[in-house]
């Protein structure tokens, strides 16, 4: 139970991030259940549904209104929509904590971009989790003679690869190495009023709310960083702003949507990389009953 500790805790702070109407019923739940909850999800005229990894179950009676909407935006905002107006804008707000709230319903265009929702219809609470240490069996594995290596983290969507991504930052950055982080949603940090939610180490720079691709690029200019991390490659822009840092002497540390090495060899985006070389390790995380596992694949040139 002493490990579920910490997961229980960030749990019980994201549910007060929930109306208040449905946070007796959301701390009713099993302390197993709520060292595995990924996410609170609220959508109008459903009941609310807590998700796990074996699917989605309602945690309570009746039926979201758009009332319990707008109280889940007035309290992720600090009652200051107007604060948060840029992320509105891509659907989903950081809340104190580090908790990423994505919104759904209509949206309002103008100029042909949005500008934000004219009514909500449903929300995603994540309860993003830290697990201090996580990545500490797996940095002797993604070495070569002593020096880290350029590695992407692979798992499906929802299969933690975030949350390992975030512990190799936090590890290289207490080691001494100077590591940026491109963090376009600011799952990764969290960053608030300048300040990171989440630890990510003492020597760490962030750059949130801007595109990946364009974010890499200003941190190797502006930051010198010895390693650069982005979360969820997606674009080939993404893809040739890691390729520019590679050229610079920069390790990658990077995640991607992808069941294996093979699933990716069949994605031509993903495939530009592995011809690259740009990456030295693969990591490979498993869901199973048990629990998640990493495997460690070292990426040659025969792979690519």
């Amino acid at each position: 139970m002493s490990k579920q500790i910490p997961l229980i805790n960030r749990y019980d702070e994201a549910v007060e991030l929930l109306p208040y109407n449905l946070r007796a019923p959301a701390r009713l739940i099993d302390e197993a259940d709520k060292a595995t909850a990924e996410e609170f999800r609220l959508r109008m005229g459903q009941a609310p549904t807590i998700v796990q990894s074996e699917g989605e179950r309602p945690f309570a009676s009746g039926q979201v209104t758009v009332k319990e909407l707008t109280a889940v935006l007035e309290i992720a905002s600090a009652v200051s929509a107007h604060a948060v107006r840029d992320s509105m804008k891509r659907g989903y707000i950081t809340a104190k904590g580090g908790f990423r709230v994505g919104l759904g319903g209509q949206t309002a265009i103008r100029d042909g971009e949005v500008s934000g929702f004219t009514h909500l219809g449903s929300a995603a609470i994540r309860i993003t989790k830290e697990i201090l240490g996580l990545s500490d069996g797996l940095l002797p594995q993604l070495k070569a003679q002593g020096a880290l290596q350029s590695t992407l983290i692979l798992s499906p969507p929802g299969g933690g690869k975030t949350t390992v991504l975030r512990d190799l930052i936090r590890r290289c950055s207490h080691d001494g190495h100077r590591v940026a982080v491109a963090d376009e949603r600011g799952e990764l940090a969290a960053l608030r009023d300048g300040a990171p939610q989440m630890d990510v180490g003492p020597r760490t720079d962030i750059l949130t709310g801007c595109p990946k691709a364009e974010a890499v690029l200003m941190l190797l200019r502006a930051m010198n960083p010895e390693i650069i991390a982005m979360d969820e490659i997606t674009a080939p822009a993404d893809t040739g702003a890691l390729e520019h840092a590679a050229n610079c002497g920069v390790i990658l540390l990077a995640t991607a949507h992808g069941q294996g090495l093979e699933d990716l060899k069949r994605k031509p985006m993903y495939r530009r990389l592995l011809r690259k070389g740009l990456f030295r390790r693969l990591v490979t995380v498993k869901k199973g009953p048990g629990g998640r596992s990493y495997i460690v694949t070292e990426m040659g040139e025969q792979l690519c």
